[in-house]
């Protein structure tokens, strides 16, 4: 284990000797996730801080990107990132490009990982749906209760959709992106918390592959991304938090499919002990969530084609995006200086 100071700051960076990064944002000292996850010597733990986060924040085994510390990255993202958003996140995995990571994993400091905690293969023989289905609850296909993911269309909320399970045949597939799902309280939205608010845990299934044309909104609380698709890790800076990763994920899945990718769902391999949170304003940053998933993924999808780059497809979205005004032309400066600034690395 190597010991670099920095800023003031001890961290404990084992990135020299992995590949696997793990990257959380935090304004509080550190949690129990973080704790758990930093004991994994397997993987190299990225914390990066804001303006609200304890400036002495340190722990072993983590590397601790402080707001000073972000500014010495090689990074034209840093001047423009807004301070206290999840935004910020976005130099976490800059950072871990240039220590030279091929997997990428997002989390969140109140997601504890369990002891079994890994991702499946990024390649091999998995139960896959049919194609082009649209839109999926793939939490009913963890679990009987009645429960569906953030950023979930919400007309289709009472839908069944107990005949994929029967319908998803193995396959041998490439996935580019997998999505872990998080026991106790995991991410729903602030209708199901306002409504019911009932904790779930989920059944030990196997993992589930979509196919070409089925979606499903994935979040950045369990996650993990190869190399070749890190482009697509690109958080968006203005629009709500709680649409932030959404908004990510429907744009991500097009290009997955373009890329020869697939996007795969593992059982619960986290239990996740949430801050805390007014659910009134859950529920007004999830507006754009609960209004634009159909046009969101109609409008990437017809943007992207297969003989673009990962990049290139990404550009081509949010521009195709932001002409749609779902997001606004800052967004778009953003996403060019992130595709500047990772094109060596992805």
């Amino acid at each position: 284990m190597q010991t670099q100071t920095n800023l003031g700051l001890v961290n404990h960076d084992r990135s020299t000797k992995t590949q696997n990064f793990i990257i959380i944002t935090s304004i509080y000292p550190p949690t129990k996730a973080v704790r758990d996850f930093a004991k994994r010597e397997d993987h190299q733990l990225v914390v990066v801080g804001d303006r609200k986060t304890p400036q002495d924040w340190q722990w072993e085994g983590t590397s601790f990107l402080s707001v000073d510390r972000q500014s010495e990255l090689d990074s034209q993202l840093f001047e423009l990132l807004p301070y206290n958003h999840y935004g910020r996140k976005n130099l976490g995995y800059i950072y871990a490009m240039q220590q030279g990571a091929k997997i990428i994993i997002d989390t969140d400091d109140d997601n504890i990982p369990k002891q079994d905690w890994h991702f499946p293969s990024f390649a091999g023989n998995y139960r896959t749906t049919p194609q082009d289905l649209g839109y999926i609850n793939i939490y009913q296909l963890f679990t009987e209760q009645h429960i569906w993911p953030r950023g979930f269309p919400l007309d289709l909320i009472n839908h069944k959709f107990n005949d994929i399970q029967e319908r998803s045949l193995p396959a041998e597939v490439k996935v580019g992106v997998w999505q872990g799902l998080a026991d106790g309280d995991p991410d729903v939205d602030a209708i199901y918390r306002l409504v019911s608010n009932t904790p779930c845990f989920f059944e030990d299934r196997q993992p589930v592959v979509l196919s070409q044309g089925t979606l499903c909104p994935f979040n950045s609380q369990n996650t993990a991304f190869i190399k070749e698709l890190f482009p697509l890790l690109y958080l968006p800076c203005f629009v709500t938090f709680r649409y932030t990763d959404i908004l990510r994920g429907l744009i991500a899945q097009p290009i997955i499919w373009a890329a020869g990718y697939s996007l795969g769902f593992t059982k619960a391999t986290v239990v996740q002990e949430r801050n805390p949170h007014d659910y009134m304003k859950d529920f007004e940053s999830e507006i754009p969530c609960f209004m634009h998933p159909y046009k969101v993924a109609e409008i990437v999808q017809d943007s992207v084609r297969d003989s673009y780059s990962v990049s290139d497809n990404l550009y081509q979205a949010y521009s195709a995006l932001e002409k749609a005004n779902i997001v606004t032309d800052r967004e778009m400066k953003l996403v060019s200086l992130w595709l500047e600034d990772i094109q060596q690395y992805s």
